[in-house]
C-alpha cells in the first residue's frame, strides 16, 4: 500500500469540539492585536485538555509565542512528560516550520489544524515536516477542520488591520 492509498484520518466529535475552543482562543488573540491562531492540546482517549493558548508574539515581544507552542508547553507540565504520544493538537491555521518540528519533537500522537497557511504551512502547503519519513516521529494531520471559520477569522482580522 503506497501512501496514496492511505485513508485520511477524519476528524472526530472531540475534534470538533475542540476546533471550537481554539476558535473562541483566536479570537482572544484577535481582541489584543495578535493574528487569530488559537490552539487546544487535549488528550485523545478521554477529552481532558491538558494545554491551550493563542499567539502572544507581539504582546510579549517573542518570536516563539506561537498558540501550538504555549498549548503544548502546558500539557507537557501537566503531564510531567514532553512526550505526547496519547495526546491531540487542535490548531485553527497549519502549523508553521518551528511549530511543525515541535509536534515531531513532542511525539503528538494527532494533529488537527483548520485553514492551510499557503506562505507558512509546514504540515502540506509548502513543506510537509509533520509526515516526513525521514524523521523519526510522524503525524499524518486531519486538515481543513472549520476551515471556513478559520479562514475568515483570519481574514476580518487582516482587513481591520489595512483599513
Amino acid at each position: 500500500m503506497n501512501s496514496s492509498d492511505t485513508p485520511t484520518p477524519t476528524p472526530t466529535s472531540v475534534d470538533l469540539e475542540m476546533m471550537a475552543r481554539a476558535l473562541v482562543l483566536a479570537r482572544q488573540a484577535a481582541d489584543v492585536g495578535e493574528v487569530p491562531v488559537g490552539a487546544v492540546v487535549y488528550e485523545t482517549a478521554t477529552g481532558r485538555v491538558l494545554g491551550e493558548g493563542f499567539n502572544l508574539r507581539h504582546t510579549r515581544k517573542d518570536p516563539t509565542l506561537h498558540a501550538e507552542l504555549i498549548a503544548i508547553r502546558q500539557a507537557a507540565q501537566i503531564l510531567g512528560d514532553w512526550r505526547l504520544n496519547d495526546c491531540t493538537l487542535v490548531v485553527t491555521l497549519e502549523p508553521c516550520p518551528m511549530c511543525a518540528g515541535l509536534i515531531v519533537n513532542a511525539r503528538l500522537g494527532r494533529l488537527v489544524f483548520g485553514c492551510p497557511d499557503p506562505k507558512a504551512g509546514a504540515c502540506g502547503s509548502l513543506m510537509s515536516i509533520t509526515t516526513d519519513a525521514r524523521l523519526n516521529h510522524r503525524v499524518t494531520p486531519i486538515a481543513g477542520v472549520m476551515s471556513d471559520d478559520c479562514a475568515e477569522l483570519l481574514r476580518a482580522f487582516f482587513r481591520s488591520k489595512r483599513a
